[in-house]
C-alpha cells in the first residue's frame, strides 16, 4: 500500500519530504471549533503519478490473486471495520462533524460494502453458449480492467471510499483513491486497516491535494489507468468525463441529485414524519440522496409542516463529537453561507420559515434545522441542491400535478414515495424518473443494491453485483469442439 502518511487521531507525523523540495501540507480541521485535528501531504501530480505506476506494478500480482482469496482478504476488512466501529465513527464525527450516531451508522454500511463483495468476488462466472447459427461456442469471460482511479466527497468518507474500493479489490483492480480534502484522515484509516487485512503494497494508494484538478487529470492520462470512479457534485463529473475522454476511460459516476419526497393524501402522518426525519437529517442533510423538495397534498400540508417544524425544533445542535448532539455543523463556511443564501432567497420568494431560518450564536459551521413552507415551485431552494438541514414544503393537489413537479429538474438520483395504498405507490415510483425511489422508507441505500442516478445524475452503478462489473471487462471467445 502507498500511503503518503500514517494515520492518527489527533497528530499526523508527514514523512520525509522529496530531496530538494519541501513537504506541503493540508490542515484538516473539525468543522464544529476549527481545531486542527492533523496535516496531511498536499500531494502534486508527480505524487499521483507514483501511485499509479505503484498500482500498475501491482495489477498483475493481484489480478492472478484466486478470487476465493480475494474474498478472504475482503471479509477480514469487514471484521476489523466492524471490530473497530467507535473508533472509525470518532474520527468521521472529528473531521465531517457529524453526529456520532450517524457516524456509527456509517461505518456499518461502509463496512458491509467488503462484507458484501467479499461474497460477489467468486461469482464473476461469466457465460458459455451456442451461437444462434450453430457454428460455434460463445464463451464469455470477465476480466480486472486495470488501475482505477478512485475520486471521493467529503460527506460519507468511509462508505464513499468503501463502496468504491471493494468492488474494485473483488474485480481483481488495483485503486489510486483521492479523497476529499476535509476528510482525510478517514482514507488513510481505512487503507492501513485494509493492509492490517492482507491487501498487498501497491494495491490501494491514497493521494491527497489541494490541486486536485491538476493531479486527477495527470493520473487519468496516465495509459496505465484504465477506469474512472467519481462521486461529487455533477459541475465536476462534466469536467471529469472530458477528461475521461481524452483516453477513452470506463467511467462511473455517482453526481447530484434534487430528491423529491412526495406524500400522498393517503399516507400516515406518523411514518411520513419518520421517514422525513432520515431522508432529510440523516448527516444533517448533506447526501446527494437527501430529500431535497417535500410534496405534501394539500390536506395533510398542515399537519404536516407543524408536525415537522417541532421536530426540528426540538433537535440539539452541537458538535458531531458530543453524543448529545442530533444535527451537527456543516462541512464548512462556505456551506452555511450557501445555505443561508439559499433560505433568504425563498423567503423573499415569498416561502414562510416555521421553525429556524438562522445559524445560532458562537462558533463552528452551524446552521439551524429549518422548515420552510409555502415554498414557491420556482424557488431557487427548489432548483438546487441544498446539502443542509432545511425542509421545503410544498403543496399539491393530484398525483399527475407532483409527478410532473418531482420530474422537472435535470437531475434523476433518488425518489421517496409515501401512501398507504402499495399498488399507487408503485405506479408512480414507475413514472418518477430516478434512479432510486423508495417507497414508506425514508432510506433506500444498500449495498446489495444499485446505486445510482439518470440524467444528469450519473453514469453506472455501484452497490449490487453491477458494482463489480464497473471494474470488468467481458471478453468473448469464439471456440467450437
Amino acid at each position: 500500500m502507498t500511503t503518503s502518511t500514517e494515520p492518527l487521531f489527533s497528530d499526523l507525523i508527514i514523512g520525509a519530504a522529496p530531496p530538494g523540495r519541501p513537504r506541503d501540507t493540508i490542515d484538516v480541521r473539525d468543522p464544529s471549533s476549527g481545531k486542527l485535528l492533523g496535516r496531511v501531504p498536499d500531494g502534486s501530480a508527480e505524487d499521483g503519478l507514483a501511485a499509479v505506476r505503484a498500482a500498475a506494478e501491482a495489477f498483475d500480482s493481484w489480478r492472478a490473486t484466486s478470487p476465493r482469496h480475494r474474498a478472504e482478504v475482503l471479509r477480514r476488512c469487514w471484521e476489523l471495520m466492524t471490530e473497530r466501529t467507535d473508533e472509525i465513527a470518532r474520527l468521521i464525527s472529528a473531521e465531517n462533524g457529524k453526529t456520532l450516531a450517524d457516524a456509527r451508522g456509517e461505518v456499518t454500511y461502509a463496512a458491509e460494502f467488503f462484507r458484501w463483495y467479499a461474497e460477489e468476488a467468486v461469482r464473476a462466472v461469466g457465460q458459455l453458449g451456442v451461437s444462434p447459427g450453430g457454428a460455434n461456442r460463445i464463451v464469455v469471460t470477465y476480466e480486472p480492467i486495470g488501475v482505477a482511479v478512485l475520486v471521493t466527497p467529503w460527506n460519507f468518507p468511509a462508505a464513499m471510499a468503501t463502496r468504491k474500493i471493494a468492488p474494485a479489490l473483488a474485480a481483481g483492480c488495483p485503486v489510486v483513491l483521492k479523497p476529499a480534502t476535509e476528510t482525510p484522515l478517514t482514507a488513510y484509516l481505512i487503507a492501513r486497516l485494509c493492509t492490517e487485512a492482507g491487501v498487498p503494497d501497491g494495491v490501494i494508494n491514497v493521494v491527497t491535494t489541494r490541486r486536485s484538478g491538476e493531479v486527477v487529470s495527470a493520473m487519468l492520462h496516465d495509459p496505465r489507468v484504465r477506469a474512472l470512479s467519481f462521486t461529487g457534485s455533477t459541475e465536476v463529473g462534466r469536467v471529469l468525463l472530458h477528461e475521461a475522454a481524452d483516453t477513452v476511460l470506463k467511467s462511473s459516476m455517482e453526481l447530484g441529485g434534487n430528491a423529491p419526497f412526495i406524500v400522498l393524501d393517503d399516507a400516515d402522518a406518523d411514518e411520513v414524519i419518520e421517514g422525513l426525519m432520515i431522508a432529510k437529517m440523516r448527516n444533517g442533510g448533506q447526501a446527494c440522496t437527501a430529500a431535497n423538495r417535500i410534496y405534501v397534498h394539500r390536506s395533510l400540508i398542515g399537519t404536516v409542516s407543524r408536525r415537522l417544524a417541532d421536530r426540528f425544533a426540538a433537535l440539539t445542535v452541537g458538535p458531531g463529537t458530543d453524543p448529545a448532539s442530533e444535527c451537527g455543523p456543516l462541512i464548512n463556511e462556505r456551506a452555511v453561507t450557501k445555505v443561508a443564501a439559499l433560505v433568504e432567497s425563498a423567503v423573499a420568494a415569498g416561502a414562510r420559515i416555521l421553525t429556524g431560518g438562522a445559524r445560532p450564536p458562537g462558533e463552528g459551521a452551524f446552521y439551524a434545522p429549518t422548515v420552510l413552507v409555502d415554498v414557491p415551485p420556482g424557488a431557487d431552494i427548489v432548483r438546487e441542491e441544498v446539502f443542509g438541514p432545511v425542509a421545503s414544503l410544498i403543496a399539491f393537489d393530484t398525483d399527475d400535478e407532483v409527478v410532473r413537479a418531482a420530474n422537472d429538474t435535470r437531475l434523476g438520483l433518488a425518489a421517496y414515495v409515501y401512501t398507504a395504498d402499495l399498488r399507487r405507490g408503485l405506479r408512480i415510483a414507475d413514472r418518477l424518473e430516478a434512479g432510486m425511489v423508495a417507497v414508506n422508507r425514508g432510506l433506500l441505500s444498500d449495498p446489495a443494491a444499485p446505486f445510482g442516478g439518470v440524467k444528469e445524475s450519473g453514469l453506472g452503478r455501484e452497490g449490487g453485483f453491477e458494482g463489480m462489473l464497473e471494474f470488468m471487462e467481458s471478453k468473448y471467445i469464439a471456440t467450437a469442439w
